[in-house]
């Protein structure tokens, strides 16, 4: 059987902006979502055996973290999004042939410039995500409001 692993390259990330999804420039790396859920002990004193026991509790998407080349426009549209109060909607989509992608909302909450004399300046991204990430396959998965 043949892998069907595949690289990121091609991978891109985008925000949407009231009309239409806009790539941000530049993204070297993405880490997440980080998908979390959690754990609630129940246990008793009727437990048996001697073990403790659990129940799963609220699930979390966790954050997703973005290294990019600095760029004036991707710091200027991510910046912006750290200033705003409001939720916003993103979309990474993979490289491979069936353009996978992953939309959520969420929230800039750090924005870390990473200079160094010796290598590109870059900028490090950390999104909360704040509810469900949907999975999509194909060219285009529509606006965000189609798909919350």
């Amino acid at each position: 059987m043949a892998s069907k692993a595949f690289s990121g390259v091609g991978t891109k990330f985008y925000k949407w902006d009231d009309s239409d999804w806009v790539a941000i420039a530049e993204i070297t790396s993405i880490k997440g979502p980080g998908f979390k859920k959690e754990i609630i002990e129940v246990t008793s004193m009727d437990s048996t055996g001697g073990y403790k026991e659990f129940i799963a509790g609220f699930k979390e998407a966790g954050t997703i973290s973005l290294t990019m080349n600095f760029t004036s426009d991707g710091y200027d549209a991510l910046k912006a999004d750290f200033e705003a109060y409001e939720n916003q909607y993103y979309q990474v989509v993979l490289g491979n042939a069936m353009h996978t992608s992953f939309e959520f909302e969420g929230f800039v909450t750090e924005l870390p410039l990473t200079i160094d004399a010796k290598n590109a300046v870059t900028l490090d991204v950390t999104i909360q995500v704040t509810g469900e990430v949907l999975k999509h396959t194909g060219e285009d998965s529509g606006s965000p409001s189609s798909n919350f």
